[in-house]
């Protein structure tokens, strides 16, 4: 199937794949050595979440993301890449370290949600995920960070507020699935692929809308037949990106932490600025009450 004749639909049961590469894969052939961080230091550890301090192409860098398992008893183990609110401050702790020893961050996002389970809501998953996106929005060091499968909800925008942010070729990037949503407006799960189309959540649709950086490409039949291409391609994409934030913002061995930070809220603040100018010229064409 060419690229071009792939739908929404194909796209979203490739970025599934079970053999497609994942988290652990990427880090383990782009960052060498790396040294793997556990717990939140206030409750447990979880396995959805991983991370830690490695070095990239020789330079130090922070590395996070999401983890799902390959088979029934990894998943269960990694809670099938959805992270419980020990698993968001764990990644909070990673995010500090990356700017206590100012360390640009890499992240690889891939889960289909946030836990959504009683006790997860019970132990602060929303203000998890919340502390998460402020600390990652002021971070003063660059934040690189690639879609790689599935970007679900609240879940994957834990760790992506990125100065880059990328998407594999086949990934998708939604705040909702295919599935809830074709649940919520037509009452039928079985309306999935209409509503995949529906909801532009394809890397070539974000790409188009701004939301994202660029497009990673794939081997012609996806990340998972061709993984060590498809991960070294990603690794041609890190390493150009932390040069150009490195030209723009590197002083010495810091950063100019001031206008990499105003940078980075500004460039999330022009994604909803159609709307206003939108509504702006709607109301000027309105006639008046």
């Amino acid at each position: 199937m060419s690229e071009n004749s792939k739908t929404a639909w194909d796209r979203v049961q490739t970025a599934r794949r079970a053999d497609r590469p994942k988290t652990l894969d990427y880090i383990n052939a782009l960052i060498d050595p790396w040294f793997e961080m556990h717990g939140d230091r206030a409750y447990a550890d979880d396995a959805a979440m991983v991370g830690g301090i490695g070095r990239f192409r020789g330079r130090a860098v922070v590395v996070l993301g999401h983890q799902r398992g390959s088979d029934t008893k990894e998943n269960l183990r990694r809670n099938f890449g959805m992270p419980r609110p020990e698993g968001y401050r764990k990644a909070k702790r990673i995010m500090e370290l990356a700017a206590k020893f100012s360390y640009p961050l890499i992240c690889f996002i891939d889960t289909p949600a946030a836990d959504p389970g009683m006790q997860s809501e019970e132990r602060g998953q929303a203000q998890a995920i919340a502390a998460c996106l402020y600390t990652m929005a002021n971070l003063p060091v660059p934040v690189v960070a690639t879609v790689i499968g599935e970007g679900g909800s609240g879940g994957a925008l834990a760790i992506s507020v990125a100065d880059r942010l990328y998407m594999m070729e086949n990934a998708i990037y939604s705040v909702a699935s295919p599935e809830a949503s074709a649940t919520i407006l037509w009452h039928d799960a079985s309306k999935a692929p209409l509503a995949a189309e529906a909801m532009k959540i394809t890397a070539q649709h974000l790409l188009e809308f701004g939301i994202i950086d660029g497009v990673v490409p794939e081997p012609d039949e996806g990340a998972h037949a061709e993984p060590a291409a498809a991960i070294a391609t990603l690794g041609d994409y890190i390493a150009s990106a932390l040069s150009e934030l490195d030209a723009k913002y590197r002083n010495g061995r810091a950063y100019k932490a001031s206008a990499l930070i105003a940078d980075r809220l500004e460039k999330y603040r022009r994604i909803g600025k159609w709307q206003e100018e939108s509504r702006a010229a709607l109301s000027e064409i309105q006639p008046s009450s």
